[in-house]
């Protein structure tokens, strides 16, 4: 199964610069040295981004991302967020709208999702979320 990789685990790769013990973290350098597909998206790349201040770091994410397939939501994924976003919310667990629409690109895209965000991984009590390790 193809991975996405939230904001979170890149983080923690791309600041720590070196070997890094949290599984996560190894296994997305696994999948990047062709263990796995790695996908992302315009909200991942953009919320890394505005992380880094640092104009050398900036260009780290670039070079990093360059080789990544970048998926894109439609009308539909977007409709779909919402309606996961409301049915989370009607059970308990709150998913920001970025995290909605990143739960449904993994879903709709039959995708597993890599991260450290414990709200995804609540979420996927709910629906057909899949975060990988969950």
């Amino acid at each position: 199964m193809a991975l996405m990789v939230d904001t979170s685990v890149w983080s923690l790769l791309l600041r720590r610069g070196g070997p890094v013990h949290d599984l996560r973290v190894r296994a997305l350098q696994w999948a990047l040295q062709g263990g796995e597909r790695v996908v992302t998206t315009g909200l991942i790349l953009q919320e890394l981004f505005q992380g880094f201040a640092r104009e050398a770091s900036r260009e780290r994410i670039l070079e990093a991302f360059r080789p990544i397939e970048m998926i894109q939501p439609n009308r539909e994924d977007h409709i779909a967020a919402a309606r996961l976003r409301d049915s989370c919310r009607s059970a308990g667990v709150q998913l920001s709208t970025i995290d909605a629409l990143i739960a449904q690109l993994c879903i709709g895209r039959g995708l597993a999702l890599l991260t450290t965000d414990r709200d995804f991984t609540h979420a996927a009590e709910h629906c057909e979320l899949v975060v990988w390790g969950g």
